[in-house]
């Protein structure tokens, strides 16, 4: 059990820890996560989301240390998503005088998933309740990343509920940024904006001008742990995300059958290099998707490369593209390479799964017929270079 900590005057995190889930719907979760719910004591009681409905027990204890869940006035539900709303109703049968605060999204959802005859109270930008000292401010982000999506920000504890935004998928003894390793709860934010939120970037700029001029000095979100010291700094790396900026940085991902697309990769991935950008090569045999993903996140160049399989790409590859695809990078070039035997395809099927992807080709897909000889090597160097040059000048834009 995870006890209740004060994160500001009166809030509380009565959340819980996933501390060994490993996969959430595609993403793989190596150090776990936290489901993230909060509880603000005033003349009214609120509860800020619940929790994943297998951990309903465990966030009732905690809520319990804390106030008689009878007590609860109001429940908001940021997000109607079940990593956050599953343990609703068994809140609701242990608050039996709460209502549901939600956008009309939200209220739609939650009365599809659970058929509750709850009252609720719904809202939209601008919208407010009073608690007592606090005047809870209501911020709809649709799409971010569901239609019912919102913030809920409290002025009077400069505290902003950002649910799914800035949070982390990251089980932690402590509840705040500074309770991880250094670079780990950072490392962490990045992946889940790349894997969660890239495809969204116009939305996420749009949730940030929302907040501008609002005093945020602590963000709790609905996954990992809560942004204090570092608040700001999240909410600019967020910014450049949404942006689309791209570093000086060339990925070079491939999958091979007898070494030849290897060789090619590598060759590639040398040429680059000789320009000195960061270079990542990326066997997909051996490497993981969601991984694979964040390092798209802000490369400039992406070349990709397939031997053929039955005149096609290899799976690997087609899940990769497939799994990227539905990111919808912006902003960066690439090509597609490989070797074949006896007949092609498979780099042709990568050519035009990155045009699906809206990443700008800068060349037909470079192939070679079994091993790649010297020429065909020297050809791989010089694309490597030509994907850096393209990459040193998006990294400047």
């Amino acid at each position: 059990m995870s006890a209740p900590i004060e994160i500001a005057d009166g809030v509380y995190c009565v959340g819980v820890k996933d501390w060994n889930v490993r996969n959430f719907h595609g993403y793989t979760t190596a150090r776990g996560t936290s489901y993230n719910s909060y509880l603000l004591l005033d003349e009214k009681t609120v509860l800020v989301d619940t929790v994943k409905s297998g951990f309903a027990g465990e966030l009732l204890e905690n809520v319990s240390a804390v106030v008689a869940p009878s007590k609860i006035d109001l429940v908001i539900s940021n997000h109607a998503e079940p990593d956050h709303s599953g343990s609703l109703p068994a809140v609701m049968a242990a608050a039996p005088r709460a209502a549901v605060v939600a956008t009309a999204r939200g209220k739609d959802a939650l009365e599809r998933y659970y058929a509750g005859a709850w009252r609720f109270n719904v809202v939209k930008t601008g919208d407010e309740v009073e608690t007592g000292k606090r005047t809870l401010r209501f911020i709809a982000t649709p799409m971010l990343h569901w239609p019912d999506s919102m913030f809920t920000y409290s002025p009077d504890d400069r505290l902003l509920f950002s649910m799914d935004a800035f949070g982390q998928h990251l089980a932690a003894s402590g509840y705040f940024e500074r309770d991880a390793a250094p670079g780990v709860v950072m490392d962490e934010a990045k992946k889940y904006y790349a894997n969660i939120l890239m495809h969204l970037g116009g939305q996420v700029a749009k949730a940030l001008r929302e907040l501008e001029g609002l005093a945020v000095e602590t963000i709790a979100p609905a996954h990992g742990l809560v942004w204090r010291e570092r608040a700001g700094e999240i909410i600019e790396m967020y910014r450049g995300w949404a942006e689309g900026k791209r570093a000086a940085k060339v990925l070079v991902v491939y999958d091979t059958m007898w070494g030849s697309t290897g060789a090619m990769a590598q060759a590639i991935a040398d040429g680059a290099a000789r320009s000195g950008v960061d270079v990542r090569l990326i066997a997909l045999a051996v490497n993981d998707l969601t991984d694979i993903a964040t390092e798209v996140l802000d490369a400039g160049a992406v070349a990709v490369g397939s031997p053929t399989l039955n005149n096609r790409m290899m799976p690997n590859v087609a899940a990769f593209l497939t799994y990227v695809g539905g990111l919808k990078p912006r902003g960066k070039i690439g090509a597609a390479f490989g070797s074949h035997g006896w007949r092609g395809g498979g780099a042709k099927e990568v050519d035009e799964a990155l045009e699906n992807t809206s990443i700008e080709r800068v060349r037909e897909p470079l192939t070679c017929v079994y091993a790649p000889d010297a020429g065909v090597l020297d050809s791989c160097r010089a694309l490597g270079a030509s994907l850096a040059e393209g990459a040193l000048s998006r990294s400047a834009e």
